[in-house]
């Protein structure tokens, strides 16, 4: 196995706040990795800093190759980078926006570069249109676009996908897994569970601590989580009944229907038994990763309180 990111006892505070705390993360060459966690984890932090747009109070380690502290301006070259905020000259075109992004870089062949990145991303017939007038889905290809032109071997791409609709939301992740499997590593930080699925693997950060790493199904499997769903009239209305019960850990209304879950079956059997009868129909499932990260937030400590 090849290690594009392979740090240990990463640490950054701001004043009295430290954001993230001996973090350890290793990546592989080549794959997606899902980054997760509650808003103000250190999600943003860490990324930064494996790109050497931070400096790390404290740490070790190699990215891509290159010591993350002492080389972070050779790393910065072969990392593209995309911000959870649209970052690019709203009032230049696409086009002028990615020759703005090849002069930056220092790029030859800059015409080539640019009309191949317009291709890919689908812009090829809106080159001249102003960035500032785009949807949503049309910037995130834009900023993609800016991403890859330095052909980067490192993506970290920073809740890319916030408020764009479903479908350009597949098709990006669509060209993500295309990257991918042309050799480019992938760290991208989300909120949404159906995209932690669609990475290869993930990792899951609350309050600057790493709390869960694996596979989608390995962080499931690994939570010791026990979860029975009901369903039938006024199922999702029960949450309030069982929420702060002994043996339940959380009790989640997924439409209709209601998840119950803890980690000691026993307690959460007899905290469920008063309904476990007509008009309840209810049966043990596998937990969701969501369940998983709202059980770990509950184990985590915000650490701005």
């Amino acid at each position: 196995m090849t290690l594009a990111v392979d740090v240990r006892g990463l640490n950054k505070s701001f004043g009295d706040k430290h954001v993230v705390q001996d973090l350890a993360i290793q990546v592989e060459t080549g794959k997606i990795t899902g980054f997760l966690g509650p808003n103000g984890s250190g999600k943003t932090t860490t990324l930064r800093m494996l790109c050497g747009l931070l400096t790390p109070d404290s740490g070790e380690g190699e990215v891509l190759g290159l010591d993350f502290r002492k080389e972070a301006e050779r790393i910065k070259r072969q990392t593209g980078y995309m911000t959870q905020k649209f970052s690019l000259y709203e009032d230049l075109s696409i086009e002028e926006n990615l020759t703005f992004v090849t002069r930056v870089y220092g790029l030859d062949n800059r015409r080539r570069r640019i009309d191949e990145a317009l291709e890919r991303l689908g812009l090829g017939n809106r080159r001249r249109q102003l960035a500032g007038s785009l949807s949503g889905g049309w910037k995130q290809r834009l900023a993609l676009a800016a991403c890859i032109l330095h052909e980067p071997r490192l993506l970290l791409l920073d809740e890319p996908t916030a408020g764009v609709d479903p479908k350009a939301r597949r098709e990006f992740w669509d060209e993500i897994h295309a990257l991918s499997a042309e050799g480019l590593t992938v760290m991208v930080s989300t909120h949404y569970m159906d995209e932690a699925e669609r990475c290869h693997d993930i990792a899951y950060i609350a309050y600057g601590r790493l709390m869960a790493r694996g596979t989608g199904d390995e962080v499931i499997q690994t939570s010791g989580l026990v979860t029975f769903r009901a369903e039938g009239p006024g199922a999702d209305r029960l949450s309030r009944e069982l929420a702060g019960r002994p043996g339940v850990l959380m009790a989640a209304p997924f439409g209709a229907a209601l998840h119950v879950s803890g980690t000691d079956r026993a307690a959460l059997e007899a905290a469920i038994a008063p309904w476990r009868k007509p008009p309840f129909r209810w049966t043990e499932v596998e937990p969701t990763l969501e369940d998983v990260f709202i059980h770990l937030m509950g184990r985590s400590k915000d650490n701005f309180e």
